[in-house]
């Protein structure tokens, strides 16, 4: 008998395939299709800092809007409009009555302001877990790596003051030493590690020589760096690991698992396939799993992670020497 259960965050999921925060995830309606395709949690929509600071704000009696950046503010006051913080505890409530599978709310952050506080009411509202979306892009010189963890840290410590529900860290690879931050991180006051972030990308039309967005949605071949730091860290790092990015069906599914990840998070897979593609995977995963006689998911999990290899050069080698040699054959 197969068992695809999985252990993430403390909490029992009957697979390892959870739907990431995306706009999928803000209908009650379209997690229910995604329940009903077999995915084993869901993580809802972001809830935005700055929207929220904005709701905080009107209930102090005075805007805090002329302190955005001016680039975000449209942004922001198209949210605040269509995503209010009690639409988004009411998002919690309902979903939780009408799916039988773990709700995982997000909050996208950079800061520890008063938005902390609305945590405690997202846990009050039944949420089972709370994703931290954290982002912070070191594009200043001057700043310190020491500096931006700790505010990474700072958050974290300020959340779980209001919070008892596991915490998990989504982050990106932006630090200059990436394994010590992770590694920090995990000694930190929270359960998971969310590996890797995948934020907007800027393009350039050539032909209006203005800045455009770049592609929305991730390939199957950018599930390389997600898999590489996952097969790294679940040597050392101190919580749960879910991959993230490039995941777009159940091959890609496997190779986290057998890297080291406790769960993986799938978006533009559901995106381009639709949720269908849930069930596609696990009958992927179902399948392999019968072939090889593994029985449990932990039967096969970081079979091959860094530490089990031994040749672990294959996950820490930045160069292509071996691959070009065998191309070119000299």
């Amino acid at each position: 008998m197969i068992n695809l259960k999985t252990n993430y965050l403390g909490l029992e999921l009957k697979n390892p395939i959870i739907v990431g925060s995306c706009g999928l995830t803000n209908s009650v309606e379209n997690i229910e299709e995604i329940a009903r395709n077999g995915a084993g949690a869901v993580v809802l929509k972001s809830l935005f800092e700055e929207q929220i600071n904005i709701q905080v704000a009107k209930a102090m009696g005075a805007s805090r809007q002329s302190q955005l950046h001016a680039e975000s503010e449209d942004y922001v006051t198209y949210f605040e409009k269509m995503h209010l913080v009690e639409e988004y505890l009411k998002l919690v409530k309902n979903t939780k009555e009408r799916v039988d599978i773990p709700v995982i709310a997000s909050i996208n952050c950079h800061t520890n302001s008063e938005w902390v506080e609305f945590a405690g009411r997202i846990e009050k509202a039944g949420a089972d877990a709370l994703e931290l979306n954290i982002f912070m892009l070191p594009s200043n010189p001057n700043s310190k790596e020491v500096a931006l963890e700790e505010s990474y840290l700072e958050i974290i410590r300020s959340v779980r003051e209001h919070v008892s529900i596991p915490l998990s860290l989504k982050i990106g690879y932006y630090f200059d030493n990436l394994a010590r931050a992770l590694r920090t991180f995990s000694r930190a006051d929270i359960e998971g590690l969310v590996l890797f972030n995948r934020f907007y990308s800027p393009d350039i039309d050539i032909y209006k020589l203005t800045p455009k967005a770049g592609s929305a949605y991730s390939t199957s071949e950018e599930i390389h760096i997600s898999l590489r730091w996952i097969a790294i860290a679940s040597d050392f790092v101190e919580c749960d690991l879910c991959a993230s990015t490039g995941i777009h069906n159940g091959e890609g599914v496997v190779k986290q698992l057998l890297a080291g990840a406790k769960a993986v998070q799938m978006v533009s897979a559901i995106y381009k396939h639709k949720p269908i593609r849930i069930s596609e995977s696990l009958d992927f995963l179902n399948n392999w799993m019968k072939k090889h006689k593994f029985t449990s998911i932990e039967s096969f999990r970081g079979k091959v992670s860094r530490q089990q290899l031994k040749d672990p050069v294959v996950f820490e080698r930045v160069q292509y020497l071996r691959y070009m040699s065998e191309v070119t054959g000299k």
